[in-house]
C-alpha cells in the first residue's frame, strides 16, 4: 500500500484556524500517510505541534528559517 503525501502552507494563518485545518486534513488521511505543514514561529508553532502530538500523530520539525517552521507529520490514522 502506498502512502499519501500532502502539504499545507499555514503561514499567516492565525490560531486556532491553523490547528483546525491540520486536524481536518489528517482526518481525511490514513495511518502512515504524510503531511507537510508550514507554520509561523510563535503561537502557531507552540499550539499546533503539541496538539497534533497529543492526538497521536508523529510530528518532526524538518526545517526552520527566520520566520517559519516546516513540519513532517505522520498520520496516526
Amino acid at each position: 500500500m502506498s502512502e499519501i503525501e500532502r502539504s499545507l502552507d499555514m503561514r499567516g494563518t492565525p490560531c486556532p484556524v491553523n490547528f483546525i485545518r491540520c486536524r481536518l486534513a489528517l482526518e481525511t488521511m490514513h495511518a502512515g500517510d504524510h503531511l507537510h505543514v508550514q507554520l509561523d514561529h510563535g503561537e502557531p508553532e507552540e499550539m499546533v505541534i503539541p496538539g497534533l502530538r497529543d492526538a497521536g500523530h508523529q510530528v518532526d520539525v524538518i526545517e526552520r528559517d527566520a520566520t517559519s517552521v516546516k513540519l513532517h507529520v505522520i498520520c496516526a490514522g
